[in-house]
């Protein structure tokens, strides 16, 4: 049997998942892991972590040296693999958000912010774990209850530590999805502020 028919014959009902490929060259067996590794990422909403690719691939192969070679592979096309929030994913070049804007609306627009919802979404990254009280002493009025279960919903904030305040109100913090949305590494690589004298 050649490796291509190998390769394509689908999985029988009960088969162990063979992660090793003793059975392929050095060279394929490589380039099967590779596959294996985009085809996770390709598939997958969210980014995935080192933990989670290693587990389609041999013991002791270096998920990192794929990666390497994947992105090797990646330079030319208008897509790369990045590293966001410790996790892997990939991402459409910044070069072709124009092109991609122009071709229709394939844009989520779940993912629109209206000005407010910007401005509290900021807030929260720079000053978190925040509340709404917090929040409405940066905006010097409340902050709806809607506009939190917006950003919440688009799975960009979440829940902190009870703030310390009478009554302990809930916190918001950002998420890895608000990491994700922005390209950001960690919280590390929010711009800094340029705070105006008085």
């Amino acid at each position: 049997m050649n490796v291509a028919t190998r390769k394509r014959k689908p999985a029988e009902e009960g088969a162990v998942f063979d992660r090793e490929l003793e059975d392929l060259p050095q060279e394929l067996r490589w380039r099967e892991w590779m596959g294996r590794i985009e085809a996770v990422l390709f598939a997958s909403a969210t980014p995935v972590g080192r933990d989670g690719l290693a587990r389609v691939v041999g013991q002791g192969v270096s998920v990192e040296m794929l990666i390497e070679d994947i992105q090797a592979d990646l330079a030319a096309r208008p897509y790369e693999l990045i590293l966001v929030a410790g996790d892997w994913m990939f991402r459409t070049k910044t070069q072709f958000a124009d092109a991609i804007k122009a071709a229709a609306d394939l844009g989520d627009q779940s993912l629109a912010f209206t000005e407010i919802e910007m401005g509290v979404l900021c807030a929260i990254a720079y000053h978190q774990p925040i509340d709404r009280a917090g929040l409405a002493d940066i905006f010097g009025k409340e902050v709806s209850r809607d506009l939190l279960a917006r950003l919440r919903y688009k799975d960009l904030i979440g829940s902190g530590p009870r703030s310390p305040r009478p009554g302990a109100p809930h916190t918001f913090v950002t998420t890895e999805t608000f990491l994700a949305t922005f390209d950001l590494q960690s919280l590390r690589d929010l711009p800094e502020l340029e705070l105006s004298k008085p």
